[in-house]
């Protein structure tokens, strides 16, 4: 189901990243550095060897951004959140090497010319545009930007993702929280009207198979949806598993093992589709 086609939900995104969450040290930190790692495995098993232009479209302050430079790509990063693109420039400074360009852009609107870039990343707009026919949008404006055979990646976040998250964390019991939880099964369609940042802000849940046909329908072929984090986010002794050198292996190697099986990808936390043009 789509919200409303006036609801615009970039105020309640840009309130939650540019006052309320520093998306770098959430990677680093906790569960989230599994998400960080395998996203980082996935693009890295995927994408043509450097040199490569890569475009970064909701790339935050450019974690992945500085990342993929630093492997020798050519780097173009855009995101809708002034601080990130503050962030990212003011990064350069302390890196070996450059991103080509950082600016504030949108997801439904590309600069870009046709034909122009190798790969995509779309590792957050699909999950903060909350009507299916914005993420058609987005993601059509990839294709016309991607050369042939060009690589797109596009992350989602698990309709059930709230549902684990709250047994994990603890509030699954709150009141507040039931009704965002019952809309988010219904529907997928996540809103927080609470002040509390552990809620989430405005977003779209996605169904396995929800992820893969928007991405088809927007010209893709054949693309196929990984679990990125499996059932590794929801470990109670997560922290112990990961600061252990051969444990931490362990994990990956597993996780990498289930990160295709249907039975699998609805207790990721986020979901990751990779397609060629």
């Amino acid at each position: 189901m789509n919200p409303d086609p006036k609801f615009d939900p970039l105020p309640d995104v840009l309130k939650h990243y540019q006052q309320q969450v520093e998306e770098d040290s959430r990677l680093r930190s906790g569960w989230f550095q599994l998400e960080f790692a395998r996203t980082k495995d996935m693009i890295q098993r995927h994408l043509p060897p450097a040199p490569a232009i890569v475009l970064d479209v909701g790339g935050g302050s450019g974690i992945y951004s500085y990342w993929l430079a630093a492997l020798g790509y050519e780097v173009h990063l855009i995101d809708p959140v002034p601080k990130h693109i503050e962030q990212a420039r003011s990064r350069g400074a302390e890196q070996a090497r450059q991103l080509t360009s950082a600016r504030i852009g949108d997801a439904r609107h590309l600069e870009q010319s046709d034909l122009s870039v190798d790969a995509i990343l779309m590792l957050g707009p699909l999950y903060h545009l909350t009507d299916r026919n914005h993420r058609l949008a987005s993601l059509r404006e990839a294709h016309r930007v991607l050369r042939p055979a060009g690589l797109l990646f596009a992350a989602g976040i698990s309709r059930f993702a709230s549902l684990f998250d709250s047994l994990r964390n603890g509030f699954f019991d709150k009141p507040e929280f039931a009704p965002i939880l019952q809309r988010d099964l219904a529907e997928g369609q996540h809103r927080n009207p609470t002040e509390n940042p552990i809620y989430f802000t405005t977003a779209f849940f996605h169904r396995p198979a929800e992820l893969a046909e928007e991405i088809a329908e927007a010209g893709f072929s054949n693309p196929q949806v990984f679990a990125i984090e499996g059932p590794g986010w929801m470990a109670d002794n997560f922290e112990h598993l990961w600061e252990d050198e051969i444990q931490r292996a362990r994990l990956l190697e597993y996780l990498r093992k289930v990160e295709q099986q249907p039975e699998i990808l609805g207790a990721s936390a986020h979901l990751l589709g990779i397609a060629h043009k």
